[in-house]
């Protein structure tokens, strides 16, 4: 059995969900999903969620304005096209209740009933502080960072009142979070970090 299937068949034994929250966060086209998903491929489906806070976002979104909810959840050029309103409209929601697309992510995604749960898209302190007041030791904050120019070779382009903002501004003054990592396209460091990811998750089973 090799370790990720003896993660897979271990994790989520016994309750207390979660057992583990991940909240990573990082710049537009630093590969948040990218290190996301691989993390989901080494523990495994069957015991980890991947929420993504701007899932009740696009939702409400493409239900009120008739737009195509699988184009606004994928990384394309249609997400962009409407994320400057997305954020307007969901920046007044914030203002009343910080928690509100946190509390409904969570349960948009029955996230309960796993035990692993990996946040791919924290964009906020009051997210973070979210979280933590909820699920207290259990969580893991990571900043994933890369260099500009490679962002800008994976189709980043700098947009005024998108990128100057803070939805992505915010946690840019944050210094102190549990792991970095630098997704300049190292893999080994991608993989030593996926490893420290694993030995934690294994350290609560």
């Amino acid at each position: 059995m090799s370790r990720s299937e003896a993660v897979s068949a271990t994790i989520g034994r016994g309750t207390g969900n979660p057992k583990r929250v991940f909240l990573f966060s990082g710049k537009r086209k630093c590969g948040k999903d990218y290190i996301t998903d691989l993390l989901l491929e080494r523990i495994g489906e069957e015991n980890t969620v991947i929420i993504k806070i701007s899932s009740p976002i696009k939702s409400h979104w493409a239900e009120e304005k008739g737009l195509d909810l699988h184009k606004l959840m994928s990384a394309n050029q249609y997400k962009e096209n409407f994320r400057q309103d997305m954020i307007i409209w969901s920046e007044s929601v914030r203002a009343k209740d910080p928690g509100y697309f946190c509390r409904k992510a969570v349960d948009m995604y029955k996230a309960q009933e796993k035990p692993i749960w990996v946040v791919s898209d924290i964009r906020r302190k009051t997210d973070i502080k979210w979280f933590t007041e909820e699920y207290g030791d259990a969580v893991r904050t990571v900043r994933v960072v890369a260099d500009e120019s490679v962002r800008q070779r994976r189709g980043y382009v700098f947009t005024k009142g998108v990128d100057d903002i803070a939805s992505e501004c915010d946690l840019d003054d944050v210094l102190e979070w549990n792991w970095s990592i630098i997704n300049n396209g190292d893999e080994s460091e991608v993989d030593r970090c996926l490893k420290l990811f694993i030995d934690d998750i294994e350290s609560v089973l």
